[in-house]
């Protein structure tokens, strides 16, 4: 199967909500989420044949998790010649606002 970039699709935030819900119940100690801005994740998407983002969760110097980010073709392979990303902002320490999808 190729990827053609349609991939994915809209939930509901009660369902993310659900989620991120047992996410924390299972993980108590675990970061929340990480931000990642645009710019970053424009420069993946703007390479030439890719189709999307392929997320991997790695794990920092610290032990901490973290996530890597690299471009995907349509051919579902990880386009490692090109951008890969990391240095996302955790969550916490960064206080969002509370919401039902981080409380």
């Amino acid at each position: 199967m190729a990827f053609d970039g349609t991939e994915g699709s809209q939930i509901t935030l009660a369902d993310g909500a659900t989620m991120t819900a047992a996410h924390r119940i299972a993980n108590p100690n675990a970061k929340l989420g990480h931000f990642m801005g645009k710019d970053i994740l424009n420069q993946i998407l703007s390479q030439a044949g890719c189709m999307g983002i392929r997320t991997y969760h790695g794990l920092n110097s610290n032990g901490e998790r973290e996530l890597v980010l690299v471009g995907v073709d349509a051919n579902e392979n990880d386009m490692v010649s090109g951008i890969v990303a990391d240095k996302a902002n955790p969550c916490p320490p960064l206080p969002p606002t509370l919401n039902s999808l981080n409380s």
